[in-house]
């Protein structure tokens, strides 16, 4: 009895262990969080000014003077707890990264830390260029395109002056221009983690470089219907973002395509490269194409 006890015991140490080392990653990656938005917090206004700049811009260009409004009396402290939660999430950022890392790093191979720890790099590095394509890109014409439905009002001055003009003027909410704002940044930097997440996947076995490629209209559709949702319907600004999505498409291919050489490469040194395994993945592609196209003429 005592000697099945034991194997319980022993079977749950590491569990234990590891849910601990859990709890300190957290909470270390909490406090960061937490110290990032105080120090956001407490420089909100010039962080404001600079989420503002491309909003000004424009508004300047059409001889207008950049101003946002508070249309509740408690905007102003939600706006700055969003910018400060913002904020504090790319300050601590590299700090929530390097914690995920140390828990996860033992229970791999030297070889799985060295393929790793790569993405790990560049996907920050990713987020960022994407973020800022977002804002110094697409934002700019967002907005321009938005402040275009505003018109002049007639001035009403004289009794035969025509006052049936109305006008629409840009009183926003500074903190929906905030959120607004935040919104492109992440969604572009999102977007922007493409060519990581498929090479990831390529390197695990989950995708092919020529799979990808036979792929390629349908991911031409699906970038469109993104460039679409995620842009306003500015047609300079859904191309831009669909040239973009789709060129980091075709470098996914090709990083991919360079992860099989690398793999084959590998393999082959090894000696268990084989090129029946190859012919025979062929053939059975080709068996599977004819088998479709039969299905459909049996169809018709």
């Amino acid at each position: 009895m005592s000697d099945a006890s034991d194997e319980i015991e022993d079977s749950t140490a590491p569990l234990i262990e590891h849910l601990a080392e859990l709890r300190s990653r957290l909470i270390w990656s909490l406090l960061a969080f937490v110290v990032g938005m105080v120090i956001c917090f407490t420089v909100w206004k010039p962080v404001f000014d600079f989420l503002s700049s491309p909003l000004c811009n424009a508004l300047i260009e059409r001889g207008q003077e950049c101003q946002t409004y508070l249309l509740q009396l408690q905007e102003g402290f939600f706006l700055a707890i969003s910018i400060s939660l913002f904020g504090g999430l790319v300050l601590s950022f590299p700090i929530i990264s390097y914690q995920m890392w140390r828990f996860v790093a033992p229970g791999l191979y030297r070889t799985e830390k060295n393929a790793f720890l790569p993405f790990l790099i560049s996907s920050p590095a990713m987020f960022l260029l994407g973020g800022a394509f977002a804002f110094y890109i697409i934002t700019p014409l967002a907005f321009n395109f938005f402040l275009g439905f505003q018109q002049a009002g007639a001035l009403g001055e004289g009794p035969t002056t025509d006052t049936t003009t109305a006008g629409i003027a840009f009183q926003g909410s500074a903190q929906g221009y905030v959120l607004l704002t935040i919104k492109f940044i992440v969604a572009f930097g999102l977007c922007f983690q493409l060519p990581v997440l498929l090479t990831l996947m390529g390197k695990a076995g989950l995708v092919s470089a020529e799979g990808l490629g036979r792929v390629r209209k349908y991911a031409m559709v699906g970038i469109l219907v993104v460039a679409a949702l995620a842009t306003p319907p500015d047609v300079v600004s859904q191309v831009i973002l669909f040239t973009v999505v789709y060129g980091l498409y075709e470098v996914s291919i090709i990083l991919v395509r360079r992860v099989e050489r690398q793999r084959e490469a590998k393999l082959r040194a090894e000696g268990l490269w084989f090129e029946d395994d190859e012919e025979e993945a062929d053939i059975a592609e080709a068996a599977a194409a004819d088998d479709d196209a039969t299905d459909v003429k049996d169809r018709s």
